[in-house]
């Protein structure tokens, strides 16, 4: 047994694999992990992160909130919150927050994804762009060394651009191994984000840039 996790570690560490909870999946910059390893993924990173977050978001705020098992996280620490208004295209976060009864909740319409419970497509898109937010939340599959927050399915991508341009503040969730994969499709740059929650420690020139775009980090 302690070959084996010794090897998978050597394979994860030159970048041939990326551990997940159990052990191990080929990394790719095209197919996204499945919705359960995610789920299981640094779970206690995107706790603490989820925790900073919501801790940031004061009662009586509406926020849009995106695909994701960081959002979700989030959602999960907003229970206590009072008279938010969350509009999202996550069931699984609609189902959360639904034991908060000073919550009032509201799903987009779309194209359902089974895979993960996300709502997506123009429909979807078109809905976000009826709301102003004071708040979005927003996860990502990866962010490159350029800052880009990256995707693989462009029908999410859409609605999250919608959710981007309709609000006052942009927050973005992103655990460790975010910095460490790849996707094929851009969500948008952090300049465009006010402020970014992560259990990972960027490149020095990332932190530059951000300070140089007044995107703010919050390293939990």
């Amino acid at each position: 047994v302690q070959t084996i996790r010794r090897d998978l570690s050597e394979l994860a560490e030159t970048g041939r694999l990326e551990r997940v909870h159990g052990g191990a999946v080929i990394p790719s910059g095209v197919v996204n992990i499945v919705y359960n390893e995610r789920q299981r993924l640094n779970e206690d990173g995107k706790r603490a992160i989820a925790v900073a977050c919501a801790a940031s978001i004061p009662d009586g705020a509406s926020v849009f909130m995106n695909i994701g098992t960081s959002t979700e996280a989030v959602a999960r620490e907003l229970l206590d919150h009072e008279n938010l208004l969350v509009v999202t295209n996550n069931l699984n976060i609609a189902n959360t927050l639904a034991a908060n009864q000073n919550c009032e909740i509201i799903l987009t319409g779309g194209v359902l994804r089974r895979a993960d419970g996300g709502l997506v497509g123009g429909l979807t898109a078109e809905m976000v762009k009826q709301f102003k937010f004071d708040f979005s939340v927003l996860g990502c599959s990866a962010i490159d060394e350029d800052g880009d927050l990256l995707d693989f399915d462009g029908q999410e991508i859409l609605v999250s651009r919608s959710a981007i341009q309709r609000s006052r503040n942009v927050m973005v969730v992103a655990d460790q191994h975010k910095f460490k994969r790849k996707a094929p499709l851009t969500i948008c740059s952090l300049s465009d984000v006010t402020v970014l929650f992560t259990d990972g420690e960027l490149p020095e020139k990332l932190v530059a840039d951000c300070q140089r775009w007044s995107t703010d980090i919050v390293h939990v």
